[in-house]
């Protein structure tokens, strides 16, 4: 589906530019590079958007803060990997989602591509509102696992409490997303997810700043505009259209089985990987924020920011990531395995040729990208550092994302977590340790951030290069297209 406007987007022209670029070269072919930056730019301008917001949360918190700046940002940050939770579980299992959103769709079974999606519902409202209660009731403990500081502690557990309202919300958006981009619709996700993280930094604006609320209004901002999102998710599904938006390419009865054995079975065990894939880093974020507190709240607060402007050069893996699910998992409900590899390996090479550009540019601009932060002059040297590090350790995070997304989308999902624990547990934490009680100092963490990424990358390529994907995928494909 395409919308007016789509063709003259300036994101989608640098990302078919970067595609036909390697057409021309024989790498890959123009027609495959077309149809991969149709479904991955929407998905780049949400990640643009949201992870922007993410930004413009510690830099608003860091604005307003004055004086305790460095707390208040670094207070924000060890609430992070909390709130991260919720996408660690609903992105999970949304690949569960997705692939059998996918699949479906290809084989034209619509039915049973319903039943998938109300399955996933009940995974995941299951699943995260113990999540959001706990993080209601009892955020100071939590915060206070990670530092001592009274002010910081006071900070993130303001943050993280009223966060937990909006886990559910936050982890169902991610499934109603899944289940258009499975179907050949990435916009209708960007114009929903993007407006979304856009109306949050209004808020965000206007909790912070118009009505005094500091940290507060930040997490405030972020709860309201989750459950809008939501909302119009749920609506759009069930009616297969909304409002200014127009018609979605699928739409989902609300009537029918929510428990149903066998694609809750799918869901889980397609998604549970992936869950902790993503509770990899996430989990590893709390040892790991222990960790860079140890060289002390300077630190800390350069380390927060350097994540967030880490999050923006990563987002070009959200859209190649779910491209690969949506086309891999697309050829395979066909039975057509050789073009779902294909269309594996050069989206890869798409990925890390828009990665290459995304570090450039932010290495030229390191400084004053960490400047408008509110960052103190102390902890801006040392948040560059930290930036040119991982502008070095995004060029394999192109290939793990996207690789991990088409195996996402064949149900091979174990290999990917095994990988992406290695890289974290085996390098990265031990490599900020070492920084933070020998000499080395800092560069411990600049290891720490290749060390996350290379691994999984490398291990993920070997896997995906093997082929055994293949035979995994035919165990939930719909049985239209087993019995073809």
């Amino acid at each position: 589906m395409k919308r007016a406007g789509s063709r003259a987007n300036p994101v989608r022209g640098v990302i078919l530019l970067i595609g036909l670029g390697l057409a021309r070269l024989g790498l890959i072919d123009a027609s495959r590079a077309r149809r991969a930056t149709d479904l991955s730019w929407p998905r780049v301008v949400t990640g643009i958007a949201r992870m922007s917001k993410n930004a413009a949360d510690v830099a608003m918190v860091g604005a307003a803060s004055g004086l305790v700046a460095n707390d208040a940002i670094s207070g924000v940050g060890l609430a992070g990997p909390f709130w991260g939770l919720a996408f660690a579980f609903g992105g999970g299992f949304a690949a569960g989602t997705i692939a059998l959103v996918s699949q479906r769709f290809g084989a034209e079974e619509f039915a049973q591509l319903s039943q998938a999606v109300r399955s996933s519902f009940v995974v995941v409202v299951a699943v995260t509102i113990p999540i959001g209660a706990a993080f209601w009731l009892f955020p100071e403990r939590l915060i206070g696992l990670l530092n001592s500081d009274a002010q910081v502690v006071e900070y993130g557990s303001t943050y993280l409490k009223i966060l937990g309202l909006g886990v559910p919300f936050a982890a169902l958006n991610l499934v109603g997303s899944r289940v258009l981009i499975g179907a050949d619709d990435a916009q209708i996700p960007m114009i929903l997810r993007g407006g979304g993280a856009i109306l949050n930094i209004v808020l965000n604006g206007v909790f912070i700043f118009g009505m005094g609320m500091g940290v507060a209004g930040a997490a405030w901002g972020t709860v309201l505009a989750n459950i809008l999102v939501t909302t119009l998710f749920v609506v759009g599904l069930i009616a297969g259209w909304l409002p200014g938006i127009g018609q979605f390419p699928v739409s989902v009865s609300p009537r029918g089985t929510y428990f149903h054995r066998e694609d809750i079975t799918d869901v889980v065990s397609i998604g549970t990987p992936v869950v902790g894939r993503n509770m990899t880093w996430t989990v590893a974020r709390f040892p790991m924020l222990f960790i860079v507190g140890m060289f002390g709240t300077t630190v800390l607060a350069a380390y927060t920011v350097s994540r967030r402007i880490w999050g923006l050069m990563n987002v070009p893996g959200w859209g190649f990531g779910l491209a690969a699910s949506s086309l891999v998992g697309q050829h395979l409900g066909t039975d057509d395995e050789e073009t779902a590899a294909t269309y594996g390996r050069e989206i890869v090479l798409m990925a890390v040729a828009t990665y290459a550009v995304s570090a450039a540019v932010v290495a030229a601009v390191a400084r004053p990208a960490v400047v408008t932060f509110g960052t103190e002059a102390g902890a801006v040297p040392i948040a560059v550092g930290m930036v040119f590090a991982g502008c070095l350790a995004i060029i394999p995070q192109g290939v793990n994302s996207t690789i991990a997304g088409a195996l996402d989308a064949s149900g091979d999902t174990n290999w990917p977590f095994v990988y992406q624990a290695l890289g974290v547990f085996a390098v990265s934490i031990p490599a900020a340790y070492l920084g933070a009680t020998t000499p080395i100092g800092v560069w411990g963490i600049y290891v720490a951030f290749l060390g996350e990424t290379l691994v999984p990358a490398v291990g993920n390529y070997y896997r995906f290069s093997t082929g055994k994907w293949k035979a995994i995928s035919r165990e939930y494909r719909p049985e239209t297209a087993l019995d073809d």
